[in-house]
């Protein structure tokens, strides 16, 4: 059997990405542009959960955080006054402070990717010097989505409250429903999409990524080893928080909108899911998954809206007891047995050879 190596199968996959948009149509191009933010989103759960063991069931939160970033500056670009829409009718005459700041896009572009890096290691910083680690740090992340949920909607006046942030028109005075705009945007996509792979890859390649994969499998011996874990959990963390940022802002250039729904708690088990269906050991997996996940959901919803759910639930059950490897696990699985075939079609030959 040939053997490949595994940076050609990342050059496959983005080069694959690069020529999509040749064969698609306008819609289904801008439907692969917002999965592939997902794809973003799945790359860091893969490192926090298959590489480090930290099953987080919080990222949207970070995904929301980012996409509120830029989707703040959309606003205010959008808005003739200087004021948006949702402001003027709440009987607000001042842009408040906090959205001042997001005037500049390259600042909204640099909060976006800081804030939830920030807010993570805060927040990984007193659950993991306390030791906290397992379900009850899963638990916890649920309850960050609820709290900031909650926070969202209820400061209508400065987030537009259940409605979210919507109605976008420009982006650098640009007009985000030219074509060519989202066809850029597209590529601009991709290529996050492909730098944050291969910075992961090599992340995991170096001795911190070793480290990782200790505290995933045995933290306590690390520590008697003069390692103190909670620091590369704490790094690890904020470092998926940053991907979903990046995510989330992207996502708002090629959906419009944002709303606190879109950063509760089924979106964050979605995204585990994401990288459990691809496989949580693999990067390109995870990728994979979040693209095919959200594929076959949007193939389902428009062939079957009455039982896509629960075709798409049965999905899910059947890949997390036959496959708990995910999609890459089973890959590896068909690699391996066609090598083991292979070697005893060789040593066969061999034998013959011997005999004859």
């Amino acid at each position: 059997m040939k053997k490949y190596s595994q940076s050609s199968y990342y050059g496959l996959f983005i080069i694959l990405l690069l020529v999509a948009p040749f064969f698609l149509s306008e819609f289904r191009v801008g439907l692969l542009a917002k999965f592939l933010c997902y794809a973003i989103i799945a790359v860091g759960i893969c490192l926090i959960w298959g590489y480090t063991g930290i099953l987080s069931l919080g990222h949207g939160v970070y995904f929301g955080l980012g996409a509120y970033c830029m989707a703040m500056y959309l606003k205010l670009e959008a808005s003739p006054s200087g004021i948006p829409d949702f402001m003027e009718w709440n009987g607000i005459t001042e842009v408040p402070l906090i959205w001042m700041i997001f005037e500049n896009p390259f600042v909204a572009i640099a909060a976006a990717v800081l804030v939830p890096f920030l807010i993570a290691c805060i927040i990984g910083y007193f659950t993991f010097k306390n030791r906290i680690k397992g379900v009850f740090f899963s638990i916890i992340s649920q309850a960050v989505v609820v709290v900031a949920v909650t926070l969202f909607i209820g400061m209508q006046h400065i987030t537009g409250g259940t409605s979210g942030l919507t109605n976008f028109y420009t982006v650098f005075q640009v007009p985000l429903s030219d074509p060519q705009t989202k066809t850029i945007l597209y590529y601009v996509t991709v290529g996050f999409l492909a730098v944050i792979m291969v910075l992961s890859l090599i992340l995991t390649k170096t001795r911190l990524g070793k480290v990782l994969i200790a505290i995933r499998d045995g933290e306590n011996r690390l520590r008697f080893l003069g390692f103190n874990p909670a620091t590369y959990k704490v790094f690890i963390y904020g470092l998926s928080a940053a991907f979903a940022g990046i995510a989330g802002a992207l996502f708002v250039l090629q959906v419009g909108m944002i709303t606190p729904e879109m950063m509760g708690i089924i979106p964050s088990v979605e995204m585990v899911l994401w990288a459990a269906i691809g496989g949580r050991y693999s990067i390109l997996g995870a990728a994979i998954g979040a693209i095919i996940t959200n594929s076959a959901k949007s193939f389902l919803s428009e062939s079957y809206p009455e039982f896509w759910t629960f075709i798409l639930g049965a999905l899910f059950i059947i890949v997390v007891l036959y496959l708990p490897n995910g999609l890459a696990g089973l890959v590896d699985k068909v690699k391996l047995a066609l090598f083991k075939k292979e070697k005893k079609e060789v040593e066969k030959n061999a034998a013959d050879t011997v005999v004859s």
